[in-house]
């Protein structure tokens, strides 16, 4: 089926793609990494690695390309997004189906990714016709003043397995109709759906005889990684990960001066409020904290729950935890697939035990799962609730593990249960579960009194952003924002413009020099 699956999207005919691999390949005796089904624990395919002279190239030839995209008309640049969101159209299922196989993922979220995709590329071809300036007044007689966006140059995209198709698109297809070049460092661990879906955008490129728009270099970050955050030629890096990946990440870029777009991590809080609907909120909480296993920057991580409903809602969260139906992603029926790899089992694993050092009670889960058949050796756990001692003190749900553990603590004034959300590092998600509309608004204070984080939600979960707003999120989440909203002046550069269109010289600010 994985053949299958490979060839209809292209991929055994791919020079970078191996099939033929022993299974025992490495990057450092073979120059091949291999993209492992975590559903099995057994190799997919392999993928030769670019080296430094490959990145060499590739960069070289995406500030060529920058030279001449540039000068193409922005709305002639979205004509390009729009065949490229078409073309993943016709591959919808397959590519989807391919996320799914290699990450994890069941086949529904798989396909709802490179759905975003598309959705982002129509948005862009709107804002390929949006890419507005000001105007503003001059204090100066016969003097015009405007600014401008312009091109900013070739980018470098560096992603994370999580959204091996999806945070590629937020990028690229907005970096392309503001007149720039990509070139992607994908992760290795998912290597297969990066060069599936760069060599669509690329075809579609090339057919409109536009070369090195959209390029890919795969390579280990000591080879391609390093040398693409210290190189000038990229004004702009956009790199998601983790918050210690993105430390260093924008202290080399910001030591050349260039510009960082950051999506890093996420510990993300709902507050369930005693007149809330509960059969939403249970919903809410469950997809948010099981979804892709745990493993998306805005999975639900704490609960913060008051008191008076505390006992009665997580007994029915408990029952419905252990509903949820694990196995094959690409399977009907499949709503929780594996972890990505067995040190995310180990990490998993590791959080567990801790919190019950610190004296939390696991509920519900907590343990590997004991898979039967060719998943036996897949990377498979159980999603775990653990409520935290009466105390609320649980120092381990202080740091984000990338796993589906859901952290319960109650609260018995609002005002409270906010600063349980915000006492955390990271500020990416929140949502709060209420009736009360005096409460949404607390939540939502203008004052920034509410949510500290990027994204604040009122009754409905903390994962699943639409790509109509701006995405990110603060503090040690970087601050970045991609996809909505008016996202695309990350990909650009601004210019002030003046105009004198009289005769006489006249300074600003009633200075004379005469």
């Amino acid at each position: 089926m994985a053949n299958e699956l490979l060839k209809r999207l292209g991929l055994t005919n791919d020079p970078r793609v191996v099939m033929d691999f022993t299974g025992n390949e490495t990057p450092e005796t073979s120059g091949i990494v291999l993209s492992m089904n975590p559903a099995t624990g057994k190799p997919i395919a392999g993928v030769r690695l670019d080296d430094a002279k490959a990145y060499e190239d590739t960069t070289a030839r995406a500030a060529a390309a920058f030279k001449e995209w540039r000068k193409i008309p922005a709305p002639k640049r979205g004509e390009l997004v729009r065949r490229i969101g078409n073309a993943y159209r016709d591959v919808l299922e397959d590519l989807g189906s391919l996320v799914a196989l290699e990450m994890g993922k069941i086949k529904a979220e798989g396909i709802g990714e490179v759905q975003e995709t598309i959705d982002i590329a129509d948005f862009a071809v709107g804002q390929s016709r949006q890419l507005t300036g000001i105007t503003m007044p001059s204090e100066r007689p016969l003097h015009t003043m405007k600014e401008q966006w312009l091109p900013l140059g070739p980018m470098g995209i560096i992603t994370a397995f999580n959204f091996p198709n999806a945070v590629w698109g937020w990028n690229a297809m907005l970096g392309a109709i503001a007149g720039d070049t990509m070139v992607w460092k994908p992760s290795l661990i998912a290597p297969l759906t990066a060069i599936a879906t760069n060599t669509i955008a690329q075809r579609i490129a090339s057919e409109m005889g536009y070369e090195d728009i959209f390029q890919l270099v795969i390579g280990t970050d000591e080879v391609v990684g390093e040398s693409m955050i210290a190189d000038k030629r990229y004004p702009l890096i956009s790199a998601t990960g983790s918050c210690g990946m993105g430390r260093h990440v924008g202290s080399v870029v910001a030591g050349r001066l260039g510009k960082c777009l950051l999506e890093l991590g996420g510990n993300n809080a709902v507050i369930i409020e005693p007149d809330a609907n509960l059969d939403l909120a249970l919903k809410s909480t469950v997809f948010g904290s099981v979804g892709t296993c745990g493993q998306r920057c805005t999975s639900t991580r704490r609960m913060i729950i008051h008191e008076s409903i505390a006992d009665d809602f997580v007994a029915k969260l408990v029952k419905a935890y252990e509903t949820v139906r694990l196995g094959d992603p690409l399977a009907t029926g499949t709503l929780v697939g594996p972890l990505i790899n067995e040190q995310s089992v180990s990490a998993f694993e590791s959080a567990i035990a801790t919190a019950k050092k610190q004296g939390a009670t696991v509920l519900t889960g907590g343990v590997r799962a004991k898979m039967v058949g060719e998943l036996a050796g897949g990377h498979f756990v159980v999603p775990a609730v653990v409520r935290a001692p009466a105390s609320n003190e649980l120092p381990v749900a202080m740091d984000e593990t990338f796993a589906p553990i859901l952290y319960v603590f109650t609260y018995s004034t609002l005002e409270e249960a906010i600063e349980m959300q915000n006492s955390v590092v990271q500020g990416l998600s929140s949502a709060i579960f209420a009736g009360s509309s005096n409460a949404a608004h607390r939540f939502l204070d203008p004052s920034g009194a509410g949510s500290d984080c990027g994204l604040a939600y009122v009754n409905l979960g903390t994962s699943g952003a639409e790509i109509g707003g701006a995405f990110g999120g603060e503090k040690d989440t970087g601050g970045g924002r991609e996809s909505g909203s008016d996202s695309w002046k990350a990909y650009m550069r601004r210019q002030t413009c003046a105009t004198n269109f009289g005769d006489e010289f006249a300074l600003a600010q009633g200075i004379r020099f005469e």
